[in-house]
């Protein structure tokens, strides 16, 4: 089995036990919540969790342009144009022009795409009641809510994903 000390890291000083330990408890804990959220969604509506995060952003805003969602849900521009195909073709979205830029893309959420979102949403709450706010007590809900705003926020002052430029493609 290979280590940390198996590595030609430079310079670079390994991290702390109890930070590699938090990394690794948030990462596992996020996956099995999304693992269990994924399966409530295509099970109650059959959708995916980042459609569920594509319709929740348009239920709020009603509609918004491909820019707009790609930096809200952290998805790729070609992953996003996939992901809203799939809800147009399903009759939950609605893709056009923008009357403001003509280079923008405006997709706005159907009648039937509410309806989804209001038929997911009470399960997808007792998933997260259940999986999460079980498991800790208010404040240490309200602790944690407070640090992953801080991380949320420092992670965003990284320039959106949609900003970076296009890598080009070598075969």
């Amino acid at each position: 089995m290979t280590g940390p000390d198996d590595f030609d890291l430079g310079d670079l000083k390994l991290p702390e036990p109890q930070q590699l330990e938090a990394y690794f408890a948030l990462t596992e804990a996020v996956s099995l919540l999304q693992h269990h959220v994924e399966q409530q969604l295509r099970a109650e509506g059959g959708i995916s969790t980042v459609q569920f995060q594509l319709l929740m952003a348009l239920n709020g805003a009603g509609q918004l342009t491909m820019t707009q969602l790609a930096d809200g849900v952290v998805y790729s521009r070609s992953g996003l144009t996939y992901q809203a195909a799939l809800l147009e073709k399903a009759g939950l979205v609605t893709r056009g022009p923008s009357p403001d830029d003509e280079r923008a893309t405006l997709v706005a959420i159907t009648d039937k795409g509410r309806e989804t979102v209001g038929r997911v949403l009470p399960g997808h709450i007792q998933v997260t009641r259940r999986l999460l706010y079980e498991a800790v007590s208010a404040e240490d809900l309200n602790r944690l809510r407070g640090i992953m705003s801080r991380v949320r926020d420092h992670i965003r002052e990284e320039p959106p994903r949609s900003a970076a430029p296009r890598r080009k493609r070598t075969f």
